[in-house]
């Protein structure tokens, strides 16, 4: 697969459509051109001891953040035509739709691959889990800030050229 957009979602707390931020990857021809990042309100409005443990993350970061349809409007702009890849991605295609039915957006079908159901095709018992950092050490790549939107995406684009 040489043309897609790696995407991960973080969330506010255990609804699916309380997306707090996300990052995306655009690889075409084989190579990253483009990437964005984005905060965004989440719906539910609060967050969790455990999400913001996990990802850094409080209503104080968002508070200025705009809600899912304006930052979707933008980011779907470099969506056009390309399936989207995500590490876990029942994770993320979930949020995905969680969120479109959670504002009333009709869902336009994104066509969704796994990294994480590669690696566990591709490297099989070669690694300890299928985990993205460890997927992305084993691979060649430093993942410095997991749980950022941004950095995960970004580990996820570069298992996808490797693994896809």
């Amino acid at each position: 697969m040489k043309d897609f957009v790696a995407i991960d979602f973080e969330t506010a707390n255990q609804h699916m459509s309380s997306v707090c931020s996300v990052g995306i990857v655009v690889v075409r021809n084989g190579v990253i051109e483009d990437e964005a990042y984005s905060l965004i309100y989440p719906r539910p409005d609060y967050f969790t001891y455990w999400t913001t443990r996990v990802h850094g993350l409080t209503m104080e970061d968002v508070e200025d953040a705009r809600a899912f349809p304006d930052v979707w409007a933008e980011i779907s702009c470099y969506i056009k035509g390309l399936p989207l890849v995500a590490h876990n991605s029942p994770f993320d295609e979930g949020c995905l739709k969680a969120v479109f039915k959670e504002y009333g957006m009709e869902y336009p079908d994104y066509e969704f691959y796994c990294t994480c159901r590669a690696s566990r095709r591709v490297l099989r018992n070669k690694i300890p889990n299928h985990r993205l950092e460890t997927v992305a050490e084993y691979l060649g790549y430093d993942l410095e800030h997991h749980h950022h939107a941004l950095s995960d995406a970004e580990a996820c684009a570069f298992i996808a050229m490797k693994l896809l």
